[in-house]
């Protein structure tokens, strides 16, 4: 038993060793600029350890930006306490979905980089899986508290986060994070108040 769970942890500490590294390396030269070699050196690991836990360059970004997006889900989940109305919880939501992609190489790895290295639908069903997720559970909540169509969740969870990746983006740019708050929150109160 003590050398399977010594084994698991040197398993874990080893991926995580080489997602940290690889996501520094992402952020400051991007996808196509990083090379492997780079990767491993700054992880402290061979290359054949890399190979051994991802298939490819490609799946450990993968899972890079898989971790960014879980982080960004679980500071929305954070910021929402049991006791906010339905529309409460959807702004609370998106004010710490900006507040998190300012995490710094956050919006490169997720709004950039992402779709250009794994595409539009690889990036949809990591969305789907998230973020995206947890704001069509906010819709369906606030669309049946206040009497609205939850037909349309799918389609307004995908307009929405769009809004809030145009955002984030903005925000990143240099844009004024405090406009973007307002008026996504405007946005929410008309759809879902």
């Amino acid at each position: 038993m003590q050398d399977y769970r010594s084994n698991r942890d040197r398993t874990e500490k080893t991926k995580a060793a080489l997602i940290a590294a690889a996501r520094t390396l992402f952020v400051d030269k991007g996808y196509a600029e990083t090379s492997t070699p780079e990767i491993v050196a700054a992880a402290g690991i061979t290359r054949g350890a890399l190979y051994h836990h991802f298939e490819d360059k490609r799946a450990l970004f993968r899972a890079v930006v898989r971790e960014e997006a879980l982080a960004v889900t679980r500071a929305i989940e954070q910021a929402i306490p049991e006791q906010f109305t339905p529309l409460e919880a959807l702004v609370a939501g998106s004010n710490a979905y900006l507040d998190a992609m300012r995490i710094v190489g956050r919006t490169r790895l997720l709004l950039i980089e992402g779709p250009t290295v794994l595409g539009f639908l690889e990036m949809k069903q990591l969305d789907e899986e998230t973020t995206t997720l947890s704001l069509k559970h906010g819709l369906a909540a606030a669309l049946s508290h206040g009497g609205g169509p939850d037909t349309a969740i799918e389609a307004l969870a995908d307009i929405l986060s769009a809004a809030f990746d145009r955002a984030a983006l903005a925000v990143n740019a240099g844009g004024d994070a405090d406009r973007y708050r307002a008026a996504i929150a405007h946005m929410i109160e008309r759809i879902a108040g």
